[in-house]
């Protein structure tokens, strides 16, 4: 994605700790989620910085980075989102939720969506897929469930936090397991033209 190793390893590693909650606990004060409003007596919502903040900010700075096409980076962002939307489902009990194999589709989805849409391009495959795989997710599943969550009367105040797995979370993982596929690729097209 125009990252070095050691770049990519400190984005990996700061999402985690932050978003995870272990700074939280050793400092004393909030810094994975976000508190953002409440709803009703039910919920409160929340966005957490490493499975979601930091995921777009980063998708954000791809897309300026390496010029992308708005319109090819809103088309595979609008391709993820209907896929993620129909894999997805609100569940009280663990918020968001998509079981094997089916989250398994938004990332090939991004992935493929990626080469095809900068095909003469395929140096911008890499940082298309983390962004529309990433945004994709974000807005199909957390954002597109998140008011039937919220609809969902519980017997005492729970969180909706966008992104809460942190690295874990769909949203993560979709973006970097998008890269790499579209890596793969890539690595074997060059070898089919070298050989």
């Amino acid at each position: 994605m125009g990252f070095s190793t050691l770049e990519a390893i400190l984005i990996v590693f700061v999402s985690f700790l932050v978003g995870s909650g272990f700074l939280d606990e050793y400092l004393g004060i909030p810094l994975s989620n976000i508190p953002l409003f409440q709803y009703q007596t039910d919920w409160i919502v929340g966005i957490n910085i490493g499975g979601a903040v930091i995921p777009i900010v980063l998708s954000c700075f791809l897309i300026w980075k390496n010029h992308l096409r708005l319109l090819k980076v809103f088309l595979g962002i609008g391709i993820v989102t209907v896929v993620t939307f129909f894999v997805t489902a609100p569940d009280p009990e663990k918020g968001i939720v998509s079981v094997f194999p089916y989250w398994i589709l938004p990332i090939l989805v991004a992935s493929i969506t990626s080469v095809v849409l900068v095909w003469r391009e395929k140096k911008k495959a890499a940082p298309l897929a983390y962004s529309i795989g990433t945004l994709g997710v974000l807005i199909g599943a957390d954002g597109l469930h998140l008011m039937s969550l919220l609809q969902q009367e519980t017997p005492t105040l729970r969180s909706a936090v966008i992104g809460g797995a942190s690295v874990f979370d769909m949203v993560f993982i979709t973006g970097i397991l998008a890269v790499f596929l579209d890596g793969l690729f890539i690595l074997q097209d060059k070898r089919k033209k070298n050989g």
